[in-house]
């Protein structure tokens, strides 16, 4: 799967709403590939007590309910500022759920770069 293909998916992932008056969610969505071929969406849930999620956590949590932790690509969106790259702490998550993800692709706004690349300290 070509990373367009994926970049839409995520696209239509996106549902910005609010669920309840302090909580909202899917402002961003991700969606991941996995070695595979099998494809996770998820949604980021935002709260004012720091207690939400970045939607690669929710795309990731779908993979592992399903059985898998081996992703080869992801993309995540917000309807503004286009594609997002992932913040540090899904960058750490994604290689603690599977050390092999350090080969996972991941699309930034003009560029792709694995995640070794963009996690060159990471904690061990």
């Amino acid at each position: 799967m070509e990373f367009e293909e994926l970049t839409d998916i995520a696209y239509r992932t996106l549902n910005p709403r609010d669920l309840s008056e302090s909580a909202s969610a899917g402002s961003v969505a991700a969606a991941l590939l996995t070695d595979q071929g099998n494809v996770y969406r998820g949604v980021c849930i935002d709260t004012p007590c720091s207690m939400g999620f970045c939607a690669e956590h929710a795309a990731i949590a779908a993979m592992v309910t399903a059985g898998e932790s081996r992703m080869v690509k992801l993309v995540a969106v917000n309807r503004e500022a286009g594609i997002v790259p992932p913040c540090g702490r899904c960058r750490e998550f994604m290689y603690q759920i599977n050390h092999a993800n350090l080969d996972c692709r991941i699309r930034l706004k003009d560029k792709e770069l694995t995640l070794e690349e963009l996690l060159p300290e990471r904690w061990e």
